[in-house]
This record gives structure tokens, sequence and C-alpha cells, in this order.
């Protein structure tokens, strides 16, 4: 299961309507709102695909100006990730944990492998 939380954004004269419509739409679960127009939902789905699907349905509500992802888990993806790391072998490069490599030594490009 995936987990996301939205920021929606409207022109406070709009807040009343952009709202009912999101707490009665099938797509996001409405939390919160304040007077300026900012409105916070959540949205699940089986995989990301789904999730950006509803995401798209809700920014397609008349007068949202934005809603955008601010947050996001997936407990499948977390779990594969945690597998990986603690079954390969060469997950973690031996200088990493080598306690002489002073930090400042290390130049982060993206990709720890064959960095140092």
């Amino acid at each position: 299961m995936n987990l996301s939380s939205v920021v929606i954004q409207t022109r406070p004269e709009y807040l009343k309507k952009v709202l009912a419509m999101v707490k009665s739409s099938p797509y996001c679960e409405y939390h919160i709102h304040d007077e300026k127009g900012r409105i916070i939902v959540t949205i699940e789905g089986v995989n990301t695909e789904e999730e950006v699907e509803k995401l798209k349905q809700v920014q397609a509500i008349p007068d949202v100006i934005s809603a955008e992802m601010v947050f996001a888990y997936s407990e499948d993806e977390l779990e594969r990730e945690r597998q990986f790391l603690e079954t390969t072998d060469d997950n973690i490069p031996g200088w990493l944990n080598d306690p002489e490599i002073k930090a400042s030594e290390v130049k982060y490009g993206g990709d720890l492998k064959g960095r140092f």
C-alpha cells in the first residue's frame, strides 16, 4: 500500500466549494484546511501509478490552483529495499565504514560507490 499527503491550494473565495468537492471525492481523504485556501488530504493506492492517477483527479477539481504530494510512504517499496540491503553483500562500500576516512574527503555525486 502507498500513502501520500497532498497539499491543495485554492483561492479563499472558492474554499467552501472546493472543500465540498474534496470531502465528497472518492480519490482522497480530507484532514484539515485553513482560511487561506490550503487543504490537506491523503491519497492511497496499491502502487505509485494509482496514487498519481488519484492526484490527477484531485488536481482536476474546478478552482484548484495546485495539488502536490508533499510526503509519500510505500510499505511494499520500503520492504523490498530492506530485503535488498540485508541480502546484498556489496550494498555498502567498505570505505563508508572506515573510521579513518574523513567526511571532508568524501565527494558525493549521486552514487556513493566508486566516488572515493
